[in-house]
């Protein structure tokens, strides 16, 4: 795709879902969008799989609570063979570390949906998951993150080399602010910096309520530095 056509594109959707009532309300609220046409429904990860092959869609929208093969899985085979941009569309606010096992497996973005499916509340997603759908379609996936990132230590050379050959400069403060596809850029990103960077770093990021501590613990365990989740009062300070 042409970066000047980029803009006016109309990107293919497949719409995966168990829920015959969420593939249909799922693509009323994307399809009321003029630049995202659906070009299919799946009922599980294992139809998914074949209908990818057969119309070669610009993005996914996943659940991930699903029978047969659920969308843990589907990443899983997916991204293996040839990565493409998923967002997960999920209730799973109660097994929130799924979500986080989904963007590690190569997933993009997550729209967390409402617990009433069965009603117009599911509406309510309507605006995020297309502006997400949109974003993720110009994402790159990536795979198997977490095993990756400790590794990356010809980056932290490249980091460090950098650094040094840059402008004296001072700061007090790094602040980071990601947007789609941050939350795996971030776990190639915080393993680079030393236990002793010398000021603090604040991260930015959008997810649902309750999947930022997770989310910070995990960072916690491949980074040097202690990564943690803001709280109230909280001392920011270097390492």
């Amino acid at each position: 795709m042409r970066s000047d056509d980029a803009a006016s594109a109309v990107l293919r959707v497949l719409v995966v879902d168990d829920s015959a009532f969420v593939r249909k309300v799922v693509s009323q609220m994307l399809t009321r969008s003029p630049f995202l046409e659906v070009v299919g429904t799946a009922r599980d990860g294992e139809e998914a799989l074949e209908m990818i092959e057969r119309l070669s869609p610009d993005v996914v929208t996943l659940d991930l609570v699903m029978p047969r093969m659920d969308g843990l899985e589907f990443l899983r085979r997916q991204m293996a063979k040839r990565p493409i941009p998923v967002v997960v569309c999920s209730i799973s606010h109660e097994s929130g570390a799924a979500a986080l096992e989904a963007l590690e497996l190569g997933a993009v973005e997550f729209v967390q949906k409402p617990t009433a499916l069965a009603t117009d509340r599911v509406y309510e997603i309507a605006a995020e998951l297309v502006a997400k759908v949109k974003s993720a379609a110009h994402s790159l996936p990536s795979h198997g993150i977490l095993a990756a990132a400790p590794a990356a230590q010809p980056a932290r050379g490249v980091a460090a080399k950098a650094a040094a050959s840059a402008p004296a400069t001072h700061a007090d403060i790094v602040t980071i602010g990601i947007s789609t596809g941050g939350p795996q850029a971030l776990r190639h990103l915080i393993p680079l910096f030393p236990a002793d960077f010398p000021v603090p770093i604040a991260v930015v990021l959008h997810m649902p309520v309750g999947y930022t501590a997770m989310y910070a613990a995990r960072l916690n365990d491949i980074s040097a530095l202690r990564v943690v989740e803001a709280g109230s009062g909280e001392a920011v300070v270097p390492g």
